[in-house]
């Protein structure tokens, strides 16, 4: 029997669809997710620990992923654990999104109940590992974050399942771009992809596969170091999701 295909998904941010009332909807971006696990109704776990677990984000994300057609559960970690086996219930799904918000406060708490390995195993079964922002740098050896206060810092701390470094919110954080760039160019962080607000990178197994994107002129980007202390940025467009 051959290996199960492994996905993760690193969204740049705000990538989720809102109507005219401000309800998140289920945008082309969560049906394309949902899409990548191969079934008609698929299990999707929700983890907002970057977030201090906010009922307010478990609600309307749940609802959005629950009205395009997603069987929806949340793991909520605070003040404990919301079921007695997390890892159980990690490799029982077929998604996993992960919120944003902290990802030095993320993955300190995952790691204390295990949920770093328990998702590495659920990745290596098969389940799709998907986020926004934090949630979607935890996947990575590290990258850019405010964690630590308002200036943005490096994180080097990283689950790692993917080998590189990632930089969310690339063009709607101005102070994001040349920090990056700066990590890469001096090695403290090693090469890898920025994402715009808008624009997904889609991995199988290490590899980046594909580039999507709901938002006009938003792109991803290549980063590695260049020559005399500088970076070298690669432009990649992203194929647009209907």
């Amino acid at each position: 029997m051959s290996a199960p295909s492994r996905h993760i998904v690193a969204v740049g941010g705000a990538a989720l669809v809102r109507d005219e009332r401000d309800r998140l909807r289920p945008g082309p971006l969560v049906r394309w997710l949902l899409a990548l696990t191969g079934r008609r109704s698929p299990r999707v776990c929700l983890i907002h620990t970057a977030g201090g677990d906010d009922p307010a984000g478990y609600l309307e994300v749940g609802d959005a992923f629950r009205e395009a057609g997603g069987r929806v559960t949340q793991l909520p970690l605070f003040p404990m654990p919301a079921t007695p086996d997390p890892r159980s219930h990690l490799l029982a799904q077929h998604l996993v999104w992960v919120g944003g918000g902290s990802v030095a406060n993320l993955l300190a708490v995952w790691r204390v109940h295990g949920l770093d390995r328990a998702l590495r195993e659920a990745w290596e079964r098969g389940v799709v590992l998907a986020g926004v922002s934090a949630g979607g740098l935890c996947w990575f050896q590290g990258g850019t974050t405010d964690s630590f206060g308002p200036a943005l810092r490096p994180f080097t701390d990283g689950l790692g399942l993917l080998p590189a470094s990632h930089c969310p919110h690339y063009d709607t954080e101005p102070r994001r771009r040349p920090l990056y760039q700066a990590l890469v160019a001096a090695g403290t962080l090693g090469p890898g992809w920025a994402a715009d607000d808008g624009v997904a990178l889609h991995f199988t197994g290490t590899e980046l596969r594909d580039v999507v994107g709901v938002r006009d002129g938003a792109q991803a980007y290549r980063v590695e170091p260049g020559p005399n202390g500088t970076a070298r940025e690669h432009p990649l467009a992203p194929r647009q999701l209907a």
